[in-house]
């Protein structure tokens, strides 16, 4: 297998085979600690397009949060969307960030630590990285 270093990333020729068919041929991309971008589409998409560092969150291993140097603006994204945050917004009801899903009884058994409150506000770039990481996890 090939490994070509591309700035601060990494594209992997790797074979990919399922069951016993015939292996693929696959390109992957990988940031700078190896966490699983993903394809040249999704590379091109995130990374030259966005002008986004794409990185992981908790125990993940695929990048699904990452700052723009374009605009400045934390992304959280899944395969079904993609939104930006920045110091100033605002936590709405019906945001993805603020709604896991779950049912109100299994929430006061196990509380969604990425789940922000209504009114939530965006003071920091801390704040609006933990607003892309409360997105990525409650849209995928």
């Amino acid at each position: 297998m090939e490994t070509k270093i591309i700035a601060r990333f990494e594209c992997r020729a790797e074979y990919n085979s399922c069951g016993n068919d015939k292996p693929i041929l696959m390109f992957s991309y990988y940031n700078h600690n190896s966490k699983y971008i993903g394809s040249p589409d999704n590379f091109r998409k995130l990374v030259i397009e966005r002008g986004i560092f794409p990185e992981t969150f908790g125990n993940n291993k695929v990048c699904s949060i990452g700052k723009s140097e374009k605009d400045g603006k934390w992304y959280g994204w899944s395969h079904r969307a993609i939104y930006g945050f920045k110091i100033g917004d605002i936590v709405k009801k019906g945001d993805c960030c603020a709604s896991s899903g779950w049912t109100d009884e299994y929430l006061k058994e196990h509380p969604d630590p990425y789940v922000l409150p209504i009114g939530f506000t965006a003071k920091t770039e801390e704040d609006a990285k933990k607003m892309a990481i409360a997105f990525a996890s409650n849209v995928s």
